[in-house]
């Protein structure tokens, strides 16, 4: 299946996918959604524009056959940072037969030249998960930009060529900081005027993680023997494990043997990913998730402490004042307090 897409910025871009699937587009203050049809796949692809010039698309679909999107438009391409969570997609060139694939954690900058335009490649029945940062470079030099002071040359050389001299093509190690700020799109829930702040504040991180991304690999030896797709997949597994079991205190051995990578790989993997070892990861989401406990819940301290698998209240008390500023027991206090207010105020 071929769907064309022959128009910009990103808003014109899902009304064209729109069309082409003969379904309806949906628009929620900006933020465009393109569901799709039962009888080709499932899933949906999502896009915004914002004023900057940078605008998102995000693609989270199955397709039940192979397709392809094709922007071939007559006009100068946008600079492509695109990056996949979820399984692959293929980038080719108009007119270029070359198909590169960009694996799960993976992501490509790709810039065409003159009027040549993309196409991606999505493969029958595989569940894919792609955002693309699609950058009208004619309309970002408008930003101050400040000479993009300190943006490694090659990227400074592609983000001034607005007419689109030089194709270009990076395609770069695997990541998930990218998949976590993606799921982070996903999963909030804000609406309206704020959805539309959110995601133009995500749309902008998601560029800083891309270009960090793409410099960390040019300058491979600070890179911890070039982490790949494997070591990143453990990470993340292990990411998730302690993510979904706060109340036991897994051990690094534990993690790393349940991983099946060793102890040394699997810290220098999260010092790369989180900056942080394994240890102060795990302490970071107990500690996040018992300040979330804290607000939300009716739980008191010592119950907490027992849920993120603690058994000492004062070591609790002692690290979450280091990470907050405030101690448990205030912070639960100024939450009693706030309640309180809202009741009196509901009785007068």
């Amino acid at each position: 299946m071929r769907i064309d897409v022959k128009t910009l910025p990103v808003n014109e871009i899902l009304g064209d996918i729109s069309n082409s699937l003969n379904t309806e587009l949906k628009n929620n203050s900006g933020e465009l959604t393109v569901e799709i049809p039962a009888e080709i796949g499932e899933g949906y692809i999502r896009g915004i524009s914002f004023d900057s010039g940078m605008g998102y698309v995000s693609y989270n679909c199955k397709f039940f056959q192979d397709v392809e999107i094709h922007f071939s438009l007559n006009t100068v391409h946008p600079l492509k940072f695109i990056f996949c969570s979820e399984g692959s997609v293929g980038h080719c060139f108009q007119n270029k037969e070359k198909i590169h694939n960009i694996d799960t954690y993976q992501n490509i900058v790709v810039s065409s030249n003159g009027y040549d335009g993309h196409i991606l490649h999505f493969k029958e029945d595989v569940p894919t998960h792609v955002s693309s940062l699609e950058i009208i470079r004619s309309n970002f030099a408008h930003r101050s930009n400040y000479d993009f002071k300190d943006l490694d040359p090659t990227l400074k050389e592609l983000f001034k060529d607005a007419v689109s001299k030089k194709q270009f093509f990076y395609q770069g190690n695997y990541s998930i900081k990218a998949a976590d700020l993606m799921e982070d799109i996903n999963t909030k829930d804000y609406t309206g005027f704020l959805r539309n702040l959110f995601l133009e504040g995500k749309a902008f991180e998601m560029l800083v993680i891309q270009i960090a991304q793409y410099e960390d690999d040019e300058n491979g030896e600070n890179l911890p023997q070039i982490l790949r797709k494997s070591d990143i997949e453990k990470v993340d597994y292990v990411a998730k494990r302690i993510q979904g079991d706060l109340s036991t205190n897994l051990t690094v051995e534990t993690l790393a043997k349940e991983a099946g990578t060793n102890v040394n790989k699997l810290q220098e993997g999260f010092k790369y990913v989180y900056n942080l070892t394994v240890n102060k990861y795990m302490q970071h989401v107990k500690l996040e998730a018992a300040k979330d406990m804290l607000k939300l819940s009716e739980k008191n301290i010592s119950e907490i402490v027992t849920s993120i698998g603690l058994n000492n209240r004062s070591y609790f008390s002692k690290i979450f004042k280091e990470k907050y500023g405030v101690s448990p027991k205030y912070f639960l206090k100024s939450k009693k307090s706030l309640q309180n207010e809202e009741v009196e105020e509901e009785q007068d």
